[in-house]
């Protein structure tokens, strides 16, 4: 069994992470949103862990809505493969944008090679996001081109949080079933 995940921190939901996760059922069995706890990149603001699961759930019953414990991607997939948040995938597909797949493969693991390794355990699937991803040729084999519709590429929960604060139209960029949910959390 092929598993997308889509991990992130959902603050809010948007349109642009529902197309995400639609794009991967081509290359995927199953796709499922995961939130970790902790990001080891960004704290939590806004939304609490509780509404982001809320925004998750109300925003599309297509996938399956995980908590994990560690934030990387790697630690992501050891549970996965652990079985401690689903039934143990065969391979393992996280699915990220352009921006977010150029962060991990350049984020500082502690040593040499680590991202090599890494992928070892766990595939990406890439969306180009403001432009193209061009992995390096040595890891051609484990990250793969996601086709997204180009106009998404504005689409962002920072984009959303920042046409709410500013007081401008943000309802396009969000799900239609959480747009009420998320006027109560970030009005």
């Amino acid at each position: 069994m092929k598993l997308g995940v889509l991990a992130g921190a959902f603050n809010p939901v948007t349109r642009a992470h529902l197309a995400l996760a639609e794009a991967a059922l081509a290359h995927v069995d199953e796709v499922v949103c995961v939130t970790p706890r902790v990001f080891p990149h960004k704290e939590f603001h806004g939304a609490t862990l509780d509404h982001r699961l809320e925004m998750l759930r109300r925003a599309s019953d297509r996938y399956r809505v995980e908590v994990t414990e560690g934030g990387l991607f790697i630690d992501i997939a050891r549970e996965l493969t652990r079985g401690l948040i689903h039934a143990q995938p065969d391979e393992i597909y996280f699915i990220c944008g352009r921006d977010a797949a150029e962060r991990i493969l350049t984020w500082d693991y502690g040593e040499s090679g680590a991202i090599d390794r890494m992928l070892e355990e766990f595939h990406l699937l890439v969306a180009g996001r403001q432009g193209a991803f061009d992995p390096p040729e040595s890891l051609l084999h484990r990250i793969h081109s996601l086709d997204v519709a180009d106009d998404l590429d504005h689409v962002s929960s920072t984009e959303v949080r920042r046409r709410i604060a500013q007081g401008e139209p943000w309802e396009h960029l969000v799900p239609e079933p959480i747009v009420e949910l998320v006027q109560a959390i970030y009005k």
